[in-house]
């Protein structure tokens, strides 16, 4: 019998440090999320592996409720097909978790939306992105017909994420909840290079910076020689 593939060590190492570090100085808040969560917000992220809404929000462990796919897609309401998993994460985080708000995160650069608007060949015989991605194409239309400009992909990323808004509201739950004012919608968008977060404007659509001062002029840490050199 082949020996079994080995655990990663960088994922072994991560947990000798959590369990040195932030799990001895959040203890009680970890034995007391064992009897259950109750997370008022749900952010539907991108599953790309330089977005963490839990880094971005500096959440602690329990505040948060996140799903995250290929594109940061939320597909409309259908019970047609046989696996709905960003469905069946909505629905429970809705009707059991009964979260106060929704958040759809995009960000820059993303892979997904890319793959859409180069119409990507297929990586395997499934064409699973590719069919996935198609539930970009009602967002790429809202962008009309005009030439693409260098700003088409962060264009289409807004987009993605407004018509991702758009089909929460297919969602019997989440449409009932809104409209009675127990539930709000949001939209946002992360520059990755930056750290720039823009949120989404409900009354214009357009993505405004979180923070326009700190953005305008972001903190740098400077790592400087002693003036007086090493030398004794």
């Amino acid at each position: 019998m082949a020996d079994a593939t080995p655990f990663p060590s960088a994922l072994t190492e991560g947990y000798r440090a959590f369990l040195d570090d932030r799990f001895v100085r959040e203890q009680d808040r970890y034995a007391s999320l064992a009897e259950g969560q109750s997370p008022e917000i749900l952010i539907i992220s991108c599953c790309d592996s330089r977005v963490s809404p839990e880094v971005i929000f500096d959440a602690r462990p329990g505040e948060l409720f996140v799903v995250r796919n290929v594109a940061n897609l939320v597909p409309p309401f259908e019970t047609g097909g046989e696996y709905h998993g960003t469905s069946a994460a909505l629905e429970f985080a809705v009707q059991a978790l009964k979260v106060k708000h929704i958040v759809v995160l995009g960000h820059a650069r993303c892979g997904g939306v890319r793959a859409y608007a180069d119409d990507a060949a297929p990586l395997s015989p499934g064409d699973f992105i590719g069919r996935w991605v198609s539930l970009i194409r009602p967002a790429a239309e809202a962008l009309g017909d005009e030439p693409r400009g260098p700003d088409y992909l962060e264009q289409l990323e807004y987009a993605t994420v407004t018509n991702s808004l758009r089909n929460l509201m297919t969602f019997p739950c989440v449409r009932i909840l809104v409209e009675r004012g127990k539930l709000q919608l949001h939209g946002a968008h992360f520059g990755i290079a930056t750290g720039q977060l823009r949120i989404r404007d409900p009354e214009t659509g357009e993505f405004r910076l979180a923070e326009p001062d700190r953005a305008a002029h972001p903190t740098r840490l400077i790592r400087c020689q002693d003036e007086a050199g090493s030398g004794g």
